[in-house]
């Protein structure tokens, strides 16, 4: 295209010099010949000018960064930013992707507490697994995400702080008399670095991704919730002590009627995964058979409501594995209940076959949110290789959630109940009520977070013989940064 306007240019340039000259009656014929071969030749060098940037457009791939340097850093997926490459100087290197991504991202972020008190006591932290007073690196995570044009994308992310499950762990179970003793041992007293997200997902039909690698399986509202956007500090207790976490394995999940009612995509979403069942970061299955978890999310409702932005959302869970002895089904530390009511891993003693489930909903009237899920799971014991069968029990809990911005946007007031029975004794029970402030400094990018917390532990108030306190109180204060 650009060759033809060259040429039509040179054609109107050659027919019009010849006008111009006679308008000049003392100009010689020489004198318009040496005009013309001028203009000619500038047209010439002009054109090959031209024809140089045209073969350096071709030659540049589609995946190739934008260069200019035209734009700063902007907010990208997932609140991380995304940056377009700057413009080369002299003496300067540069630095591009190995691979054709048509978007790379670089985020993260880092969430650092305090906690007084009863540290911990509303996960069952007291007694025999008491925790003390501390300044804790909750999360420090750094993430790498793409998209190809393939309709490929990636996510690549680790943690540089251990959990508390990392720190601690369950080195010996004894069982007499009915009593279940644990005994606990740090393994570790450093910070080291671990994969926790890490899949390939295929978006080519958004009624049918696919996805393998590690990733939260699709069980537990406020388990799917990123660590980010929670309304308090830590997560409820029937979540650590239910759900099953980060896994490795394989999904298909998606919105069935993104096609046939586009207006409609967010009414129905499913999820469908097989996974190891033995946690994150452990390549090899404990048996020859693996979990299987399902998820249905339903909004029926999106809009305006009494002039306000509103939704409900409606959850239901699923899952089922059978395991063999030695696996650890609680990573949280939080569902053995110790000879003083306290909780801690547990490890099995013997096969078992695991069924939960769930239910969750989630009401947002403008500035109120009310969420609410009940989560199950009955755990049978299984005789193999003539290990006896350990004893079944069914753990079930609860939580209701409240919150409401007193300042748009900037200050929000959040009370919470929530409730464990972990059904391996009577009365074994832990409720607690949280109440906090969070102020949102620049979203959640920057975010205060403030938590009042008070524990009971219906164990311990029915077996005054074992001496100590059966409430317990704590106060954890956060730092969030996203970047």
């Amino acid at each position: 295209m650009k060759t033809k306007i060259v040429i039509a240019v040179a054609l109107l340039c050659f027919l019009n010099l010849p006008l111009r000259a006679q308008d000049r009656p003392n100009a010689s014929e020489a004198d318009r010949l040496q005009n013309l071969e001028h203009a000619v030749k500038q047209l010439q060098q002009r054109n090959s000018q031209l024809e140089d940037e045209v073969k350096h457009l071709k030659a540049r791939s589609p995946f190739a960064p934008v260069i200019g340097g035209e734009k700063q850093p902007t907010a990208g997926n997932d609140n991380k930013a995304v940056f377009a490459a700057p413009a080369p100087s002299p003496g300067t290197v540069e630095v591009h992707a190995a691979g054709p991504e048509y978007k790379l991202t670089l985020g993260g972020y880092v969430q650092m507490n305090y906690e007084d008190g009863d540290v911990s006591a509303f996960e069952g932290r007291f007694g025999l697994t008491a925790l003390k007073d501390r300044f804790r690196l909750r999360r420090a995570r750094i993430s790498i995400t793409g998209d190809y044009t393939e309709q490929f994308d990636f996510k690549v992310e680790g943690d540089f702080e251990q959990s508390d499950a990392a720190v601690t762990a369950i080195s010996k179970v004894t069982v007499k008399d009915g009593v279940v003793t644990t005994t606990t041992t740090s393994t570790s007293n450093r910070t080291q670095f671990s994969a926790t997200d890490i899949f390939i997902n295929w978006h080519g039909i958004p009624e049918a991704n696919v996805r393998v690698g590690q990733w939260k399986a699709p069980f537990g509202l406020e388990n799917l919730t990123p660590d980010t956007l929670i309304y308090t500090i830590e997560r409820s207790l029937p979540t650590g002590a239910i759900v099953p976490e980060r896994q490795i394995g394989a999904m298909v999940w998606g919105k069935p009627l993104t096609n046939v009612f586009p207006d409609e995509k967010d009414l129905l979403t499913y999820y469908g995964g097989v996974f190891n069942g033995n946690g994150r970061n452990f390549n090899n299955n404990d048996n020859n058979e693996f979990m299987y978890v399902t998820r249905l999310e339903l909004q029926p409702f999106k809009g305006q409501l009494m002039g306000q932005e509103s939704y409900l959302k409606l959850g239901a869970d699923y899952f089922h594995s059978r395991d063999d002895a030695g696996t650890n089904i609680s990573p949280a530390l939080n569902l053995r209940v110790g000879p003083d009511g306290s909780l801690s891993s547990f490890t099995l003693t013997s096969a078992d076959e695991r069924n939960a489930f769930s239910f969750d909903a989630w009401l947002r009237l403008g500035r109120f949110d009310l969420i609410g899920e009940f989560l199950e799971e009955h755990v049978d014991g299984r005789e193999v290789n003539g290990v006896p069968a350990m004893p079944s029990f069914v753990t079930n809990g609860y939580y209701v959630q409240g919150s409401y911005f007193l300042l748009p946007k900037k200050l929000q007031a959040v009370v919470k109940w929530e409730a464990l029975n972990p059904g391996q004794f009577g009365n074994d029970g832990i409720h607690s009520i949280t109440g906090g402030l969070n102020y949102y400094i620049h979203g959640d990018n920057i975010k205060l977070m403030a938590n009042y917390v008070h524990t009971w532990s219906d164990f311990r108030e029915a077996r005054p013989e074992l001496g100590g306190e059966d409430q317990f109180d704590e106060v954890l204060l956060r730092m969030q940064v996203v970047f």
